[in-house]
């Protein structure tokens, strides 16, 4: 009985630091390929789901996709056991807000919330985009069938939501359509409020945007890369001395690309190469797109961590574009473009993702670190409920993903001994029954 006991005992540590869990691959075989055909094409058959398009029409315009998305979730939460609360979210933006809303317009967001067993007001989000749009971003009649931006982030949280609703999980998912993004973010804006309203305490958004084309006019294809956008630091705090003391601090102990975004970005690049290891997440040290911001820019706005996933190489002549052709070149957001053995690996990425965030225990609130002039690097942190454990991890300085890590049990304080805490950057996790992990934690204060 006694070596049954310490092969149970090994068994559970090798989980707790491999965090590999069998059904995260099921999950994986269970994104449907078909499905994500039949729903990017259903909405690319609306015409167009400009923003301020038909909203009474049940064949065409943003309204009608809104209400089929939404019977959608419905019908999912019908084969789940009505496990899905799933409701409109709408705000009115009022003509004249900026230069693209010449109409007074409702924003009308659809939301479905799969509820957690244990932390049932922690949440992780998977958004993708209803609107579409063509070259002129006023014009809500012609034809813009947006099958790539954004059918397939769409879909892809639909689809999330098929997959994930199987199971149950101790925090709380969000699959998320959101409107207005063409016009100015107003859906995410929105969204995001409505979370603060209802004291959300967000674990993390992950904002699909575009993750089905291959064929880059940088003559790139490519079947396995996918970008991870995220901004360095939080910019939700509004206190200017707390602002200048978080900057002081930065200068002396680091932290500077090590935001909460940054490391939901991580995560996921972790996440990925555990279990998608064909696969090659690139992360860049950018809020979005050069000079541009997707939906989860609003959610950074107000201080929750939130990401851009999306393709690595994108085709020009098939965004934003009026249907037309010209010197042989078809333009157009059009459905023959979407390659969708691709967008299931990336929503695979996402849903592998949400179930792992969706096990795990929060993160430590507080993470201190000490061992200046040492030839050591002491960590201590608060302990949290429903972690069985904890890793400590740490990194080169100029590395962008955490590289180096130590299981070191159940315990609120650990050092490591010959690691010069000069040269390197560290931080935290909590670890779940499963082995699953929280993300990071940057060390916020300084011990002694």
């Amino acid at each position: 009985m006694k070596l049954i006991f310490i092969a149970i005992t090994l068994a559970s540590t090798v989980l707790l630091e491999a965090q590999t869990d069998p059904k995260i691959y099921d999950i994986i075989d269970a994104v449907s390929e078909e499905r994500l055909r039949l729903d990017v094409k259903t909405l690319a058959d609306f015409g167009t789901r400009h923003t301020l398009s038909d909203t009474v029409s049940d064949t065409r315009g943003i309204g009608a996709a809104r209400r089929w998305i939404k019977s959608q979730f419905d019908n999912i939460s019908k084969d789940c056991n009505n496990c899905l609360e799933v409701f409109y979210q709408k705000d009115l933006v009022e003509k004249g807000r900026n230069q693209r809303i010449v109409k007074d317009v409702m924003v009308v967001n659809v939301v479905a919330i799969q509820r957690g067993t244990k932390y049932p007001n922690r949440y992780i989000i998977m958004s993708g985009d209803i609107d579409s749009r063509v070259s002129d971003p006023t014009d809500y009649t012609s034809d813009s069938p947006g099958a790539n931006d954004n059918a397939t982030g769409m879909a892809g949280a639909i689809e999330a939501a098929h997959v994930l609703s199987k199971y149950k999980f101790e925090n709380s998912i969000v699959y998320l359509g959101l409107s207005g993004e063409e016009q100015g973010l107003f859906g995410g804006q929105g969204m995001a409020k409505y979370a603060q309203d209802n004291d959300w305490d967000i674990i993390g958004v992950l904002n699909n945007d575009m993750i089905g084309n291959i064929a880059g006019v940088d003559g790139v294809i490519d079947n396995r890369t996918f970008r991870i956008f995220s901004e360095p630091i939080t910019t939700g705090e509004k206190d200017a001395d707390k602002l200048k003391r978080q900057a002081r601090a930065r200068r002396f102990y680091g932290g500077e690309v090590d935001g909460i975004s940054r490391q939901l970005a991580r995560y996921v690049y972790k996440t990925t190469k555990t279990y998608m290891p064909e696969m090659n997440p690139m992360i860049v040290y950018r809020l979005d797109r050069f000079g541009r911001g997707g939906h989860h820019r609003p959610f950074n706005d107000v201080g929750f961590a939130g990401i851009r996933i999306m393709e690595a190489h994108e085709n020009y002549t098939q965004q934003h574009q009026d249907l037309r052709t010209e010197n042989g070149i078809n333009y157009g957001d059009t459905f023959e473009h979407v390659n969708f053995p691709y967008c299931k690996k990336l929503t695979a990425v996402n849903a592998i993702t949400i179930a792992s965030l969706a096990s795990a225990p929060p993160s430590p609130k507080d993470v201190g670190i000490g061992g200046i002039v040492e030839a050591s690097a002491k960590l201590q942190w608060d302990k949290v409920e429903g972690a069985k454990g904890y890793k400590v991890y740490w990194r080169d300085t100029t590395s962008p993903t955490w590289d180096n890590s130590r299981y070191v049990g159940n315990i609120t304080e650990f050092t490591l001994d010959g690691i010069v805490i000069d040269n390197f950057l560290f931080g935290v996790a909590a670890i779940g029954n499963d082995g699953h992990e929280s993300i990071v934690v940057f060390p916020n204060k300084i011990i002694r």
